[in-house]
């Protein structure tokens, strides 16, 4: 059975560029990859990847930032926010032909 992904061709230099210098982050690929099934607090990601919280704050942060998270929220028992994130991508593609880098995003459904 074949898998159909939608994909998203990065056209612009600077966007190019951000999102290699974010897949080049082994913190944002843990991220992306904790996030890409299903959405988690910061608490979980930090607990199943041992990644320090102001570190994944701070990536989260970034990868909001360039628009690869989904979040939502909801309200506690006890009446406190808890954001959860979510990965819109659910893999980066570069190639580098001719002088040229392509860039695709690869959806994450």
């Amino acid at each position: 059975m074949q898998t159909f992904h939608h994909t998203f061709k990065i056209v612009e230099t600077d966007q190019k560029n951000n999102l290699l210098g974010i897949l080049s982050d082994k913190y944002c690929r843990t991220i992306i990859e904790s996030i890409t099934h299903k959405p988690k607090s910061v608490m979980e990601i930090t607990r199943e990847t041992q990644i320090p919280m102001s570190t994944a704050y701070r990536k989260i942060q970034l990868l909001h930032d360039h628009k690869l998270l989904k979040i939502s929220g909801i309200i506690t028992d006890d009446g406190k926010k808890l954001f959860l994130y979510k990965s819109k991508v659910r893999g980066i593609q570069s190639v580098f032909r001719d002088g040229n880098i392509e860039v695709e995003l690869i959806l994450n459904n």
